[in-house]
């Protein structure tokens, strides 16, 4: 079985090392669901190994002569791209993601192609390559992506991408992602990313205004305990505690330590990765979206000083979802 994650952006070049690099990255992820030791373990490949040697005539005349280029402009991840431009390096993906399921099923006896259901094109394109070399077991299998009510993808925050990688999301900012989720969400994101019963998603997701809040928060707690273990789902649990109730430890909240002493507000945003230049943090502030130990901040010069670390840190504070804890 191969299990791949789909792009609809164009994909960027990476050097062998960030390939290689990569790998192992993912891997250290997948080893929270699945083992590689031991009898039946599973086993991760890099498709550079075999990607990078091809010869481009021989290539293209032994798999690209299987495929018709008019029946892959009408798939649906082609004509998406049409209207924005599609360059040949894109176009020949499909060939290359067949050509992956063909070599791991020579090599590896690998029968089954798992992915979301936007690769559902280039699944059944590796599907149909292997039946065009006379065998007809190979098989492919898709799941519905998780989405939001208007039909987009789940997975932007306000950094940009929400990472399993703690060092990249915090345990915490994971949290308080599926904290937030829109009340909509809560039942479909219990049923595609916990193990709750069925029975107790339902009586959950029935709750409404204020109630569901409790629903969010089992199921903020469900998912980073099932990415990042329940010590660390424990941590941001306390922290968005003592955040939104007053009660638990603020301890466990993504912190800035200041460089210097006075530093000014339009730093701290970009410190803390609130905001990227500080065109954009004058203009959080000057609409009022940015607020200092919960109080607003209009001054787009102020200068952070003692007073505002009375309790030995200051609370800065994006809206109603974001927090980071400044220390001098």
């Amino acid at each position: 079985m191969a299990i791949l994650l789909g792009k609809t952006d164009m994909r960027k070049m990476l050097s062998r090392e960030e390939l290689d690099r990569n790998v192992e990255c993912i891997k250290k992820q997948i080893e929270k669901f699945v083992s590689f030791e031991g009898e039946n373990s599973a086993i991760i490949v890099n498709n550079a190994d075999w990607l990078l040697d091809l010869k481009f005539v021989d290539f293209v005349r032994e798999i690209g002569s299987l495929f018709s280029v008019n029946r892959m402009l009408a798939a649906e991840c082609y004509k998406q791209r049409m209207e924005t431009g599609l360059t040949f390096f894109e176009m020949s993906y499909m060939l290359m993601q067949s050509y992956d399921f063909l070599y791991l099923y020579n090599k590896y006896g690998c029968k089954l192609q798992m992915g979301g259901n936007d690769q559902w094109s280039n699944i059944i394109g590796g599907v149909e390559l292997i039946r065009k070399i006379g065998k007809d077991d190979s098989f492919g299998l898709t799941f519905k992506l998780l989405t939001t009510k208007e039909g987009k993808k789940m997975g932007k925050t306000e950094k940009g991408a929400l990472w399993l990688d703690p060092n990249k999301t915090s345990p915490y900012e994971f949290y308080q992602y599926w904290r937030n989720v829109e009340d909509g969400s809560v039942e479909n994101v219990f049923k595609m990313l916990t193990f709750v019963p069925i029975e107790k998603i339902k009586e959950l997701s029935s709750y409404q205004d204020e109630k569901i809040n409790e629903a969010k928060k089992i199921l903020a707690y469900e998912i980073t305990k099932l990415i990042h273990g329940e010590e660390e789902a424990k941590k941001a649990e306390e922290a968005s505690n003592a955040l939104f109730s007053g009660q638990g430890s603020i301890d466990n909240m993504p912190t800035i330590t200041l460089p210097q002493p006075n530093t000014s507000i339009l730093d701290a945003i970009i410190l803390t990765n609130i905001a990227p230049s500080k065109g954009q943090a004058r203009t959080l502030i000057s609409q009022g979206g940015i607020s200092l130990n919960d109080e607003k901040i209009s001054d787009v010069n102020y200068i952070l000083s003692d007073k505002d670390f009375s309790n030995g840190y200051a609370i800065l504070k994006k809206g109603k979802k974001v927090f980071y804890k400044l220390e001098k």
